[in-house]
């Protein structure tokens, strides 16, 4: 049976700068991970927020369409000039309808006014998790590059692009 041999390399130096560019990695795949989870919570909430502005747009339209069906029915006893104490009852009876859909419509317009600021809110903090996401993933590759290539210029760009995009996600906290 043959026997396994393993290479080693004959020298067993420590590599005191790839050992700091190995924690620097670590920390930056750290931070990547916490700022890409934000941004997928944020897009969640954006999407959450904007699917209950669409509801509440519906709900405004139907409450119109009441609104527009009892004034059709005021213009028709109008148009139809039809008198008497069943056409006074229906006309009052139109005018507190209108009166409650019209208030009702103006409260549902700006509960939807409010889920679209607040999806849209959502959206640019989730622009800036995004960019913040990008450039620590490049800082993570740029300070890997190192391992291959042995140049202090790769950490060097990593940590630069690595601090550029924590800053940049940390923007989106502060919004």
């Amino acid at each position: 049976m043959a026997e396994l041999e393993i290479h080693h390399e004959t020298e067993h130096h420590s590599d005191p700068l790839g050992q700091k560019v190995g924690v620097m990695a670590s920390i930056l795949a750290v931070l990547l991970a916490v700022v890409s989870i934000t941004s997928h919570r944020t897009h969640t909430a954006a999407i959450i927020h904007k699917s209950g502005s669409n509801d509440q747009w519906a709900y405004y339209q139907a409450t119109r369409v009441k609104l527009h069906t009892t004034e059709m029915g005021e213009n028709m006893i109008h148009l139809l000039d039809v008198k008497g104490e069943r056409a006074d009852k229906m006309l009052t009876e139109y005018a507190g309808q209108k009166k409650k859909y019209e208030e009702q419509s103006k409260k549902i317009q700006e509960e939807a006014k409010g889920a679209d600021e607040a999806a849209e809110a959502d959206e640019h903090r989730a622009l800036r998790y995004d960019v913040g996401e990008g450039l620590l993933e490049i800082g993570l590759v740029l300070s890997s590059l190192y391992f291959i290539s042995r140049k202090r210029m790769f950490p060097v760009l990593g940590i630069i692009a690595g601090v550029a995009g924590a800053g940049t996600a940390l923007t989106g906290f502060l919004m």
